[in-house]
């Protein structure tokens, strides 16, 4: 093997790294946030949510209505609703354990309901099993569980012949 193709092989490596650190880094952000389109309307989708996350066995513990919260303060933005919500299994399952209070900050699990200026409603959350897994253990386990159980909650908001059902 000659210096040349030594040279030209390297090269290509380095490009090869950059491409692929660039198509990664543009596309984290889509792949660490979920959203959906729902069939409702904003306040049917918010309604339908919070039942079904009762029914679900979770908790809401607060929402902020970014809407109003912002119109106090001048501005003027679409309907927007974050939701924390808590399933005390999985909280008391992270919390007790001393080196996995560390991803508290992820906690509680938040979902947003918002209007776009299309006119429609979406529901949007963070992409918690692919946040997980870099954690592994008991953190990786326990935000799976917790993700699944959000995930059918959300499924039951977007169809509509579950709400129909109801």
């Amino acid at each position: 093997m000659n210096k040349k193709t030594v040279m030209v092989g390297a090269a290509a490596l380095v490009v090869g790294i950059l491409l692929t650190a660039g198509i990664g880094f543009y596309s984290m952000p889509g792949m660490m946030m979920l959203e959906d389109r729902s069939p409702h309307d904003f306040d049917t989708t918010v309604a339908v949510f919070e039942q079904q996350v009762r029914e679900g066995g979770w908790s809401v513990l607060t929402v902020h209505d970014m809407q109003q919260v912002l119109q106090g303060h001048g501005h003027d933005v679409a309907a927007v609703k974050i939701f924390e919500l808590c399933s005390s299994k999985y909280s008391a399952e992270i919390l007790s354990l001393d080196d996995e209070r560390i991803v508290s900050p992820l906690m509680p699990c938040r979902v947003a309901i918002y209007e776009k200026s299309n006119g429609n409603t979406y529901i949007a959350r963070m992409n918690s099993e692919l946040m997980a897994k870099p954690f592994g253990g008991v953190i990786a386990s326990v935000m799976d569980r917790a993700a699944v159980e959000t995930e059918v909650v959300i499924s039951r908001v977007l169809e509509p012949e579950a709400y129909a059902r109801q």
